[in-house]
């Protein structure tokens, strides 16, 4: 009884989706590329201002399921980057810090279209989508000090040498991308798209500033000269009196790092098909 009525399931389902076939047209996937802006949020720029755009690239394959819905792999190459130059809060300012980072993702993400999106169909070409989804970057934070590069991680800027609870944090961290976006079938093999995606992370050192200042004393001079870790962890010294003393804020840790990329896409229909007709 039990071998007949998984029988009979599988035939109902099998003959819904011949049903299905005949009335509708697959799309079964697509692979393209974008290139926009990317932006970052954090303790450099904790009021989301948007000034600081920086370059961004990717590529991906996105699996169809029906006209509704996909899966898409991303990879994203991104620049991210911020001053205490461009802030209005007077404290952030003296406070004088600033990086910049390359950023590389991965990411897996749910498309959801909010319209039946059918390239070349004459009446379902076009609709806007939502996007969720769950990826891993890397990152490496860096500034320039009269000219040069430097690398914040080594230096340990926030005492991650110091204080057991500091420990130093990795160059990879998840990401979870949620935006909204716009396609529109060009022709039966071309897709044009806009996508906004934020990301939010869980790392709060995408700009290696998180918690406090732990004083230049634990920094110490060799051979009487300050130690690249001395002079990054506290530049308030450029502009003035220096502010770094043990204990003084020096980030939010509270709150996690977050980025934005915004682009346009170009994709190709690598396998679709148009169901023949139903006879009548």
């Amino acid at each position: 009884m039990n071998k007949l009525t998984l029988l009979l399931v599988i035939v109902f389902f099998l003959s819904i989706s011949k049903t299905n076939a005949q009335f509708e047209n697959v799309q079964k996937g697509q692979f393209g590329f974008t290139v926009g802006a990317a932006h970052y949020f954090g303790d450099l720029n904790n009021r989301a201002a948007v000034n600081r755009p920086k370059l961004a690239v990717g590529g991906f394959y996105r699996k169809q399921f029906g006209n509704y819905t996909g899966l898409r792999l991303s990879a994203h190459y991104a620049q991210l980057g911020y001053s205490d130059v461009y802030s209005k809060n007077d404290y952030q300012k003296s406070r004088n810090l600033s990086f910049n980072t390359n950023i590389w993702e991965v990411a897996l993400q749910g498309d959801f279209n909010f319209f039946k999106y059918i390239p070349e169909d004459g009446e379902h070409l076009f609709t806007p989508y939502v996007t969720l989804g769950v990826g891993i970057f890397s990152y490496d934070p860096y500034a320039f000090y009269q000219g040069q590069k430097i690398l914040l991680r080594p230096l340990n800027t926030e005492g991650q040498t110091f204080y057991q609870d500091r420990k130093a944090y990795g160059l990879m961290a998840l990401c979870f991308p949620i935006g909204i976006g716009f396609k529109y079938s060009i022709n039966q093999n071309l897709n044009l798209s806009f996508e906004v995606a934020h990301r939010f992370t869980r790392t709060d050192y995408l700009d290696d500033v998180s918690t406090t200042y732990i004083g230049t004393d634990k920094f110490p001079p060799v051979n009487g000269i300050p130690t690249l870790a001395s002079i990054m962890q506290d530049r308030s010294f450029e502009l003035g009196e220096p502010i770094g003393v043990e204990g003084r804020q020096r980030g939010f840790s509270k709150q996690k790092d977050q980025y934005t990329i915004a682009e346009v896409g170009l994709s190709i229909n690598l396998t679709s098909y148009r169901c023949p007709p139903v006879n009548r």
